[in-house]
């Protein structure tokens, strides 16, 4: 049951996340972006961590989890974040629904998913592309794509290299640790890279920011760590095509934006694709 909340958590929270990081750059820069959130998420965290008494990591694994941190939060989330300078949040997310795909990839050795493991991933992106990709001609700049392609796979590697190298310390405690090298990450680069402010800060700006921290970062990226060890990395990967569902619903309701046959038709190719490979992943073992 922690694991399905955990699960739910990462699906709708970082379906918000995408529209959220478009705000924040009205005022910030992408570096100066990951420097804030990811600053005051690594304090809160690190800080429950010591409230709650939580065992700290052997000194072999803090390597580890700066690893972790800087590619899933330094690299992966920083490339995205860049990226939304030039394309739309919609296509960003569509781009980072190749997640399970390239954890299915890199932990095929280990994790065979099967013809319709493998039918699954495949249905579910095309569900994605059915639900957000735009109508008519769109331009996209080839420093975006090139980020947006790249940003999955440096996070399914990322995420695959924890779940092998760490098995120790308490949750909110690794969280943090890698939370705070991605704010070290964001303060040395971002006076390199253009500052961390791009535009006056409004308070748009800044309360997107601050949900990213909350939110996005210190509970959905918690809940992820942990479904990363509970679930195989192809079911729990199948939460990036539910978050631009999320989106799409949360833009309807709230921004009022086009609803129609084709984001329906959307939901139910994704819906379909998830629960294809949830079921194939939960049957794996007794085929064996």
């Amino acid at each position: 049951m922690l694991a399905w909340l955990a699960y739910l958590t990462v699906a709708v929270v970082w379906g918000s996340t995408y529209f959220a990081i478009a705000l924040g750059l009205e005022s910030f820069t992408p570096y100066g972006m990951v420097a804030a959130r990811f600053s005051v998420a690594a304090v809160l965290a690190l800080g429950l961590g010591r409230l709650r008494r939580e065992s700290w990591p052997a000194a072999k694994e803090v390597g580890h989890l700066m690893i972790v941190g800087a590619l899933l939060l330094g690299g992966s989330n920083a490339l995205i974040t860049w990226a939304e300078l030039q394309v739309s949040s919609g296509l960003a997310a569509v781009l980072a629904a190749l997640v399970p795909l390239w954890l299915a990839v890199f932990s095929m050795a280990k994790d065979p998913l099967g013809p319709k493991g493998w039918a699954g991933l495949a249905l579910g992106l095309a569900g994605v592309c059915v639900l957000v990709w735009p109508t008519g001609s769109v331009h996209v700049p080839a420093g975006g794509l090139a980020a947006l392609v790249a940003a999955p796979m440096i996070w399914s590697w990322g995420t695959l290299h924890g779940k092998r190298f760490v098995h120790g310390g308490g949750l909110l405690t690794n969280v943090g640790i890698q939370m705070a090298t991605a704010a070290v990450i964001g303060l040395v680069a971002a006076p390199l890279l253009g500052g961390y402010l791009r535009a006056p800060l409004t308070h748009k700006a800044f309360l997107a920011v601050a949900y990213l921290a909350l939110f996005g970062s210190m509970l959905a990226f918690s809940a992820y760590i942990y479904l990363a060890k509970a679930w195989p990395p192809a079911k729990m990967g199948t939460y990036a095509y539910l978050n631009p569902l999320v989106a799409v619903l949360l833009g309807s309701l709230v921004l009022r934006e086009a609803f129609g046959l084709r984001q329906v038709l959307g939901m139910a190719i994704i819906l379909g694709a998830v629960a294809l490979v949830q079921v194939r992943v939960r049957t794996a073992p007794a085929e064996a």
